[in-house]
């Protein structure tokens, strides 16, 4: 099935035969005549599968249709959870829209940097908003911009945004939103209670679900290597080395530890960063830059890299603090085997966490083999009641009651 079968118009499939864009991805086969009808859309696919396009197509051509008002109001808000993917999303509409007819205006907006530039850039109005919540919110309490005339809400990442972190913000943002719009939801997960939660928001929407066909499945190798906690850091260096690994994304579960293994990688004379929210974006965007072009061999992140983020031909990811859960999983080494190449997910299971990687393993339909690597055999052994107890899954969290109340309590 070709684009020219969705009913795009000409001016949008001259600027896909522009980027070698010949046939959709599933997501966007089914999304973007969904979107086009008006109709509202919950949509799931596999990280890498063309969201994006799935929502941008659809709505750049919308707005082109129906010439907007002057001075601009903003038509359509795209909802991101951090500052890279909002980065990303805005350029994919920007190369969309200039093969276009007319002068539609794109305005990225996040937090991190100074918010006078954003506030100036707004001034004459904009006709799409891409923006995380925080710094969406701050402009609005400046009357920087107006949301009365919106269109169009897209959430990506909505099981993010629908997370804690970002709840109540969606909600102060619902108030200042008109009663009437069409609703996007684009997510590679959809936790149950995020879906009672999205449910609540949208009108009786058309529910995509694009599960990866066998031939279609990122070609990614797992593995699970069974190490000390505290050998972890000199068993990376020991792979880097070995397995000659020309970049790798480390995944770690705070900032600090962020610090703390990239200092000490580049102790090793191994070229490393750490990446997490409280760096500045200048910061944060030339790691991002620095790793793309190979100037640096490891980035050591948070979660915060785990979303959105698409670095080409990434060949590792490693985790070595596991991930809170099955879904994170799923998106952290979904950064690597992007696009049709390959790529190797690492994982380093000590004893306190080998319980908590045999409930991602069952979630992920997966049996991985606990490799040990000569030099680095684990001394500390699994305990019964590590087996059995304090794994994410067991009994809910703090946090997963907050979540299920969100979703009883819209």
């Amino acid at each position: 099935m070709p684009f020219s079968s969705l009913g795009l118009s000409p001016a949008l499939l001259r600027a896909l035969s522009a980027r070698a864009y010949t046939l959709p991805t599933p997501i966007q086969a089914a999304a973007i005549p969904a979107v086009l009808q008006d109709r509202d859309v919950l949509g799931s696919a596999q990280t890498g599968s063309g969201k994006t396009l799935a929502f941008a197509l659809p709505l750049l051509q919308q707005l082109t249709q129906a010439p907007g008002e002057r001075p601009r109001r903003a038509r359509a808000l795209v909802l991101v959870p951090t500052r890279e993917l909002a980065a990303q999303v805005g350029d994919e509409f920007r190369s969309l829209a200039q093969h276009l007819d007319g002068s539609l205006k794109v305005t990225v907006v996040f937090g991190g940097v100074s918010i006078n530039p954003q506030m100036m850039g707004l001034r004459g109005g904009t006709d799409i908003v891409v923006a995380t919540p925080g710094r969406l919110l701050d402009l609005l309490d400046h009357n920087a911009l107006s949301l009365a005339g919106v269109q169009t809400l897209v959430l990506d990442e909505a099981d993010r945004l629908l997370d804690l972190g970002f709840a109540e913000e969606l909600q102060r943002l619902r108030a200042l939103l008109p009663a009437k719009r069409q609703n996007l939801f684009f997510s590679a997960t959809f936790p149950p209670a995020v879906q009672a939660l999205a449910q609540t928001l949208l009108q009786d929407p058309v529910r995509i679900d694009v599960l990866p066909a066998p031939q279609t499945q990122p070609d990614i190798v797992q593995r699970a290597i069974a190490v000390d906690a505290a050998q972890r850091t000199q068993l990376l260096r020991h792979l880097i080395g070995q397995q000659h690994w020309s970049r790798v994304l480390v995944f770690v579960a705070t900032k600090h530890a962020a610090e703390i293994v990239a200092d000490k990688l580049r102790k090793a004379d191994i070229d490393a960063e750490p990446f997490h929210g409280e760096l500045s974006q200048g910061k944060r965007t030339q790691v991002l830059a620095d790793f793309k072009a190979s100037r640096l061999t490891v980035v050591v992140a948070t979660d915060v890299a785990a979303r959105g983020l698409d670095i080409a031909q990434l060949p590792v990811v490693v985790n070595y603090d596991l991930p809170r859960s099955t879904s994170d999983y799923t998106h952290r080494i979904g950064r690597t085997g992007r696009a049709g190449e390959s790529g190797l997910a690492v994982n380093f299971v000590s004893a306190a966490t080998e319980a908590h990687f045999r409930l991602i393993e069952k979630r992920q339909g997966l049996q991985l083999p606990r490799e040990i690597v000569a030099g680095f055999e684990p001394v500390q052994t699994v305990s019964e009641a590590a087996s059995t107890g304090g794994v994410k899954g067991k009994r809910p969290s703090k946090k997963d009651k907050l979540r299920a109340a969100a979703a009883r309590n819209p």
